[in-house]
Formats: structure tokens, sequence, C-alpha cells
């Protein structure tokens, strides 16, 4: 599998502007700038990194997580993760991830220990040197 981001950035790191454009279309010239990224008070739309990688991590996980619950032959009915990313002194310490699932005969305690097992194993989580925390709730 191979995946390409093109990424531009005009002008210096306080004014400048930039664009991602994903090869799949699934976004092009999506703007992203100082403002959007530790600002984001002028009401104009745009993205930034720190975004995308807790967009990324929540839906690694998700994906993981029914990975896992089909192999314990659980079948979830919805998986639902909020992503909390926190940026402190230029450096990503720490994800918070929101999780309430709708899994049909299973236990909180199993529930708990699949999810666990899936944010331990999930591609994105592996990339990630911070610490990932994780609260599961079976709806």
């Amino acid at each position: 599998m191979l995946r390409k981001i093109n990424a531009i950035w005009e002008g210096d790191g306080a004014d400048g502007i930039g664009f991602l454009t994903a090869e799949s279309g699934a976004f092009n010239k999506m703007p992203y700038s100082f403002k959007t990224r530790f600002k984001n008070d002028d009401g104009k739309l745009g993205t930034n990194p720190e975004e995308l990688i807790a967009a990324a991590l929540a839906g690694c996980f998700n994906m993981k997580l029914s990975f896992v619950l089909n192999e314990s032959n659980f079948n979830p009915n919805k998986l639902n993760t909020d992503a909390e990313l926190i940026f402190e002194d230029g450096k990503i310490i720490s994800v918070n991830l929101s999780l309430k699932g709708d899994v049909a005969n299973i236990s909180r305690e199993k529930f708990i220990e699949l999810a666990h097992e899936a944010k331990n194993n999930c591609p994105i989580s592996g990339v990630l040197n911070c610490e990932i925390l994780l609260e599961a709730t079976l709806l």
C-alpha cells in the first residue's frame, strides 16, 4: 500500500498559507496556516497537522477495533470515537480517545479489553511518540 499527500507552503511561518491535497481525492487544496493551527479565531476554514493526526488515529482505531471485535466473534453496530490531541511547547503530549461502542452480546470488561488491544495495535498508534489514553463506554 502506498499513500500520497502533497503539501505546499507559501510565505513565512506566521503569515504564510499552505494547501494539502490527497492523491485519493478525499481533499484538494485544503488550506492550513498558522492561524488555523494555533488561533483559528478568524472564522476561516482550514485544518492543521495535529487535527489530521487526531482524525487519522480515531479512524484507524475504529477500524482496528472493528476487526479485533470480529476476531472475537462480536459484530459492532457502531463505534463512535472522539480524539483530543494535546499539543504543548511544540510537541504532541498525548491523544485522548473517548470511545462509545454499540456492540451486542459483549460484557463491559471484554469490550474494554478489546478496545485497549485495538489501541495498542492500531498502525497509527504505532507511529505516534506520545501517550494515547482511552476511555471506553459500552452503550
